[in-house]
């Protein structure tokens, strides 16, 4: 059945400003509405077919969204990630835009394509050019730097920014290089590392032309609460895998994102965290874990617990008739943890918010905070206590 509803003035905005042009950035924060902005939108046009590039575990929502809203275009939903092993994949989506230039592209979580290296990204930035109309859609534009937005820029028209990567990089950002030595002692290889952005306001006049960003307003308020626990009956695994981290470690980005892992997974489980989460947990609680390790104990003591790793569980969930968000894992990646708070402080939510963030008694845990307080991730890390010298390593873990 078809459901009908009235426009935020936020979706009615962006409906104005976007739906003059046939390319468009919905930069609205989660909760805010884009998907049915985004349904507005390619039913303005006189588009053939709409092809969406989702995440893989939003597809079948987004299904629904289109049947709720009555959507009469021809379209079809296929899952982003697949698009990085899945050649039969591919060379379906390249037919189908071959086929039918009349044909609105849209790409749901558009940071997705932000690692111009990346095979999907390559791909999508190959679909873009045979698609009349295009739109990206994303709550977080950036996760860590400026250069996140340059393929998100390039998928919509190579006009709106008129350079390539490495003339954006010069121009936007002040980097050092350095070298470093692989973990299996080979050759070494280059890394870059942003220390600042510059020309801010010039980046942002060449875009905003294309970019619709709405805010969330809600009359609900939100609470963040810091639960402390200590490590204990796992700390001498931590401080072993430290130690092995300090001895073995050849400045290999790769050794070091593995080995900071491992000491968080270390004490993911630790008896006092589930002490303090048995504290706060009621049905009014859902909860994010970084591994699986955390949710299979959570799930063991308390089976009825709502446990949703990040990633792969804060994308795509409408869960506003709940009010408490545990962070149970810390992340270093800021714009997952950003798209967890959205899943509850969202339009619809009724009562205010309270988030839990568990804090261990370990360096790597202030670490965490601190470079998502920055939005710095932890290879960003890695890159910049590589500029810093070796006596670095220790204090952050």
């Amino acid at each position: 059945m078809k459901q009908t509803t009235a426009l935020l003035d936020s979706q009615k905005e962006a409906i104005e400003k976007l739906g003059r042009l046939k390319v468009g950035a919905l930069f609205m924060e989660p909760g805010t509405g884009k998907t049915l902005t985004a349904i507005k939108l390619v039913e303005s046009t006189n588009c053939k077919q709409a092809v969406f590039l989702v995440p893989f575990q939003t597809r079948e929502n987004l299904k629904a969204e289109l049947v709720k809203w009555d959507f009469k275009t021809k379209y079809f939903v296929y899952g982003i990630e697949s698009l990085s092993n899945s050649d039969r994949l591919y060379l379906e989506i390249l037919n189908k835009l071959k086929e039918e230039p009349d044909t609105f592209l849209i790409v749901d979580e558009s940071l997705k394509i932000k690692n111009i290296r990346a095979k999907r990204s390559k791909r999508i930035l190959e679909f873009a050019p045979l698609a009349k109309y295009r739109l990206i859609l994303n709550g977080t534009p950036i996760s860590k730097n400026l250069l996140d937005i340059w393929s998100q820029m390039q998928f919509l028209s190579p006009k709106i920014l008129g350079m390539s990567y490495t003339q954006f990089k010069d121009i936007f950002c002040e980097y050092v290089e350095y070298r470093y030595r692989r973990y299996d002692g080979s050759t070494s290889g280059w890394q870059s590392f942003v220390r600042k952005h510059v020309n801010v306001d010039y980046l942002y006049s060449l875009i905003d032309p294309y970019v619709f960003d709405a805010k969330l307003e809600l009359n609900a308020h939100k609470l963040y609460i810091d639960v402390p626990f200590r490590v204990e009956e796992n700390y001498s695994r931590y401080e072993d895998l430290k130690v092995k981290f300090l001895q073995s470690f050849t400045g290999d980005p790769d050794s070091f994102l593995k080995f900071t892992q491992m000491m968080q997974r270390s004490y993911c489980s630790e008896p006092s965290k589930l002490a303090a989460l048995e504290q706060i947990l009621d049905d009014d609680t859902i909860i994010f874990v970084k591994f699986l390790q955390s949710r299979d104990t959570i799930l063991e003591k308390y089976p009825h617990a709502k446990v949703y790793t990040y990633g792969k569980g804060s994308f795509g969930l409408n869960l506003q008739r709940y009010s408490k968000l545990v962070f149970f894992d810390k992340t270093f990646d800021y714009a997952q943890k950003d798209q967890a708070e959205h899943r509850i402080f969202r339009y619809g939510q009724k009562k205010d918010v309270t988030y839990y963030d568990f804090t261990g008694n370990v360096n790597l845990e202030k670490t965490i905070d601190k470079n998502i307080y920055n939005k710095i991730t932890l290879l960003d890390l890695f890159k910049k206590l590589a500029n810093e010298g070796d006596e670095k390593w220790e204090n952050i873990i």
